[in-house]
């Protein structure tokens, strides 16, 4: 029995990782480090090249910190928030190069959550310019507004596993419905962004797209 006692005494001090309860600004930096970095589709699109029959886009996500790119941010408790931009680039067979730029910001949340919110940059802004390399792209924070569409997802982070999941419909309004399923991890991003019309699917596949970290 003593040697129980002293047991839990030592997970006390020590914190074992059964009892131990993680800092919602250290999930925050968790996710900020899964979600950084360059991705793409080349062995998902590559395997079904092989099979002769090309189901994905190729699909490539540039992601980078955009703090220093917002001017006249407002002051918060350190760690609590952050913002990223998206550089998305997809390629359909015979089809010209679809470049999709988006501006997120990141908050921490309640029961080892993390809250997406989704912005639009500043309608002078042209999209060609809005790039991680860009050392020249500046915008206003006060000139940013929330998308009007996207209300926003909620990431749950399972730490056995290690990732970050989604599940968040928005409805679009005339029948359209978007939902962004998501489950990411520190080499993998399994994305899949469904739109329905009228209760039928309008995304071209049925199955997410895999990302691997490059």
């Amino acid at each position: 029995m003593r040697i129980y006692f002293l047991i839990f005494l030592i997970c006390l001090v020590s914190g074992c990782s059964s009892i131990k309860k993680i800092d919602k600004t250290e999930i925050l930096a968790i996710f900020k480090e899964v979600i950084t970095g360059d991705f793409d589709n080349s062995k998902q699109v590559d395997d079904e090249v092989a099979n002769g029959n090309q189901i994905h886009p190729y699909a490539k996500h540039v992601n980078r910190i955009a703090n220093d790119k917002i001017e006249g941010l407002p002051k918060t408790k350190r760690g609590d928030n952050f913002w990223l931009i998206e550089e998305s680039y997809y390629k359909y067979p015979i089809k010209p190069l679809e470049i999709k730029p988006y501006l997120f910001n990141f908050q921490q949340g309640e029961n080892e959550t993390v809250l997406l919110r989704v912005y639009q940059f500043p309608s002078e802004v042209k999209k060609e310019d809005i790039t991680n390399s860009n050392i020249h792209l500046r915008f206003k924070y006060a000139e940013l507004t929330p998308s009007p569409t996207f209300k926003g997802a909620t990431y749950i982070y399972n730490k056995k596993e290690g990732t970050f999941s989604t599940n968040s419909p928005n409805d679009l309004g005339n029948g359209i419905k978007f939902t962004l399923i998501e489950t990411l991890s520190k080499n993998k991003l399994i994305v899949m962004e469904l739109l329905e019309k009228n209760g039928q699917r309008v995304t071209t596949y049925n199955t997410p797209i895999i990302y691997d970290r490059k």
